[in-house]
């Protein structure tokens, strides 16, 4: 039988939003990069390291049976969830806890919390599956799995990536055959919670104050909303086909974090509308394919993981957007590929590299040892 090789097409896709990625990370962030650290070179350069080591990781782990994620799923979730608590105790940075910090750089914990989630999940749908559509299994056991790293997310307090964590987990539910009236009533009772949880002091002061911005930033342009007032003048100054790489007005020390959560913003004012549009077609073409692969994979286990995956890259990208261009109030997210971050951007391609290991060895149903 002739060897299946890697979905050539879905790599393409991949080594675009890289290489788009890295090209707008340089454009946004060179003036910030030289303001800080006298070195124009700062970012894009650590940047461009992550990237070259990432897709050395992306094609190992698309040679690696990924049945080994099923047999470490509780180690992987147990590892996140000490993250997230040991992240509680670090010092705040902009009023939130969620950087972990070690002797070569920091991480957010809720980037490994996303993916162990998506094992977790892809376990115990893989093993209930004849049970899911039952309310123990297809959603109480899942919805305290969610729960239980959505309390420690909010707690830092990311929103956000609380918001992303259950967005994930309810897709995940769908795809393992959870019943859709449990899921409506439990929807309804975990509505509740987390209005009782932001309603808990500090918690509740952080997420007035961003809803407060979002409904009117124009009301302190100096202030709270200052950040989303120069998103959208650099989205307008784009127009239609943009103002040219390395032309953006925004990025000189006017817009906060450009080469972060905001980077998305510098790429609509240099690129144009025409230029989002293909960034957004991109992602929506990662997504498609991913899908496609989880479509034509036998085995339960991969296929969860696949749209799990690529469902979290999806979601990402849409929140980031929704942010930048005040659709949704700011809760910094990072955009997938395009945000300054290496241990992100690792994690991003050690995913892709999953997902080209399922359609590697995922042709057939797989008996998994309990």
């Amino acid at each position: 039988m002739k060897k299946k090789t890697l979905d050539k097409a879905f790599i393409g896709i991949v080594l675009c939003l890289v290489a788009v990625g890295l090209m707008m990370l340089w454009s946004a962030s060179y003036v910030i990069s030289y303001y800080k650290y006298e070195n124009s070179w700062h970012f894009i350069s650590k940047q461009f390291i992550f990237a070259v080591i990432g897709m050395i990781i992306m094609f190992a782990f698309a040679k690696l049976d990924y049945k080994i994620y099923f047999r470490f799923a509780e180690y992987i979730y147990a590892v996140a969830i000490f993250l997230l608590i040991i992240v509680l105790f670090m010092p705040p940075v902009n009023g939130a806890r969620r950087w972990l910090t070690l002797g070569i750089g920091s991480f957010q914990p809720s980037e490994v919390a996303k993916f162990a989630l998506i094992v977790i999940i892809s376990k115990v749908g893989t093993i209930k599956k004849v049970r899911m559509r039952t309310f123990k299994y297809g959603i109480v056991k899942l919805l305290l799995l969610m729960g239980f790293v959505a309390c420690l997310t909010i707690l830092e307090p990311h929103i956000s990536g609380t918001v992303l964590i259950f967005s994930i987990g309810t897709i995940l539910m769908f795809v393992a055959g959870a019943n859709l009236f449990w899921f409506l009533v439990a929807a309804i009772f975990l509505a509740a919670c987390v209005g009782f949880v932001v309603l808990i002091p500090g918690i509740a002061d952080y997420a007035t104050s961003r809803l407060q911005c979002w409904l009117d930033p124009f009301s302190d342009p100096r202030g709270k909303g200052y950040q989303i007032v120069q998103s959208l003048l650099a989205i307008g100054a784009g127009g239609i086909s943009g103002v040219g790489i390395g032309g953006s007005k925004q990025k000189q020390l006017y817009l906060p974090e450009p080469q972060n959560d905001f980077i998305f913003s510098i790429a609509c004012e240099e690129l144009g509308l025409i230029g989002a549009a293909v960034i957004v077609l991109m992602f929506a073409s990662l997504v498609s394919r991913g899908f496609k692969i989880a479509k034509r994979t036998q085995d339960t286990f991969g296929r969860l993981l696949v749209v799990g995956i690529v469902a979290q890259v999806g979601l990402q990208a849409i929140f980031n957007i929704a942010v930048v261009t005040n659709t949704i109030p700011n809760t910094g997210i990072n955009m997938p590929f395009f945000s300054y971050g290496g241990t992100s951007l690792l994690m991003l391609l050690a995913e892709m590299g999953i997902v080209l290991s399922v359609d590697q060895f995922g042709k057939k149903e797989r008996i998994y040892k309990i």
